[in-house]
């Protein structure tokens, strides 16, 4: 679950990194080179990852992208925002799938799910309990 989730925001980050290229170029003046390589880099590497997260140090790679996201904030300003808005997105993510993984692996183990009743030992229908 914490790869899909960390995975799906990596992608819409990539939209959004994406889309500050023209505004490097138009609104910060960033020369077209180095607003290519500063967005259309920042938006690959959100695809690269996403797709390494299958590999525990690819999360590192993750946290480094949402600093380098809102590091664009001293550049175009909105950044610092939209940054701020993906870093608490992929924490969440991030934390989220985790807790939820372990939950499931330990439901798994115990065989005791959120809203199952517990058997009734004296209910010879039950079969669960033999």
């Amino acid at each position: 679950m914490q790869r899909r989730l960390c995975a799906a925001i990596l992608s819409l980050e990539a939209i959004v990194l994406g889309l500050s290229t023209p505004v490097l170029i138009s609104v910060a003046g960033v020369s077209t080179a180095t607003a290519l390589w500063i967005g259309l880099g920042l938006t690959v590497a959100c695809i690269l990852v996403a797709g390494l997260l299958r590999f525990g140090w690819a999360y590192g790679l993750g946290w480094a992208i949402q600093v380098a996201a809102i590091a664009l904030g001293f550049v175009i300003h909105a950044m610092f925002v939209l940054g701020a808005v993906f870093l608490a997105l992929w924490a969440t993510a991030y934390f989220l799938g985790s807790r939820i993984e372990r939950e499931r692996a330990e439901w798994a183990v115990t065989g005791e799910y959120p809203g199952r009743v517990p058997a009734d030992p004296a209910d010879p229908a039950d079969h669960s309990h033999h």
